[in-house]
């Protein structure tokens, strides 16, 4: 089968997207960090990987499936840039000092788990393990990527945070991503949810939140589990701060509910995952609603 490769980076296409409703009726923000695929002809040229080797990491179609956020008074920021070029979901200055010809700053932090992983602000491999660059990057090849695509996305996210909770006196944000398929739970060899919620562990979120979030996708159909194996990562833990009432929850959904994973398209069962999905987003615009006014 031919996999289409992810279409090249649009000039004019800003690194960040912020569909906004009409009017925010809700202190709900929705957060795709991982969804762009406009991928650098430089980057593409760069990898010893080809374009759909470079998309592994990629959360396909997630910013489709939330697009019917504004339209129930929430808005959605999405990154245009894709996870491998550079990475929002983590620390501004998590880098594997391995990846550079020259020696970085004493302030990176590069003992992070992440970094170890081969997964920092810019990657070393893709999320299935494979390296993605032929050569050495230079620092200043990593200031540009962080300058051009982390800092925009947050600064974005930042203050739609801050003019949310000004407004309702509270944020409740809703970071979505979506996991491989394959990714089992606990070490076991089964899959034993369809989607995965991450509270940092009970710390990032009110645990209110959380239980109706799962309780409303457990009645369209869903096994859901919490934390397991994603906890959150940077913007749920550095965002979620539940005393200054910013409260983030990360949604991971599995890959198959929605596409082919091999050929990176729709499935017939995305129309259907997309359905369910704008069901809980009314339920919980309502919900947020009422709990900013009480």
């Amino acid at each position: 089968m031919d996999v289409p490769a992810a279409p090249a980076k649009s000039r004019t296409q800003p690194p960040v997207i912020v569909a906004r409703p009409v009017s925010q009726t809700t202190p709900l923000v929705f957060a795709s960090p991982h969804s762009g695929r406009n991928y650098p002809a430089e980057f593409l040229a760069a990898s010893r990987l080809d374009a759909p080797g470079l998309r592994r990491s990629e959360d396909s179609f997630v910013e489709e499936l939330f697009s019917a956020a504004p339209g129930h008074g929430a808005p959605l920021v999405h990154a245009t840039f894709p996870r491998a070029w550079c990475d929002p979901n983590r620390e501004q200055w998590e880098l594997d000092p391995a990846m550079f010809a020259d020696k970085l700053p004493d302030w990176v932090n590069t003992t992070s788990a992440r970094v170890n992983a081969g997964l920092g602000t810019i990657a070393r491999v893709v999320s299935s393990g494979e390296a993605i660059y032929r050569g050495k990057l230079t620092f200043a090849e990593a200031e540009r990527r962080i300058e051009a695509c982390w800092r925009p996305f947050h600064e974005t996210l930042a203050a739609l945070i801050q003019g949310t909770r000004a407004v309702f006196g509270q944020c409740v944000l809703v970071d979505c991503h979506s996991m491989p398929s394959h990714v089992p739970v606990s070490g076991r060899g089964d899959r034993l949810a369809d989607i995965v919620l991450g509270d940092a562990h009970g710390t990032s979120c009110s645990p209110y939140i959380v239980r109706f979030v799962e309780r409303k996708l457990v009645d369209l159909g869903y096994r859901v589990r919490r934390n397991d194996p994603y906890a959150g990562g940077y913007i749920t833990r550095h965002y979620g701060r539940p005393r200054e009432h910013v409260h983030a929850l990360q949604i991971e959904i599995a890959r198959d509910l929605y596409m082919d994973e091999a050929s990176y398209t729709h499935s017939s069962g995305f129309e259907e995952t997309s359905r369910d999905l704008t069901a809980l987003i009314e339920a919980l615009a309502a919900e947020a609603a009422r709990l900013s006014r009480h």
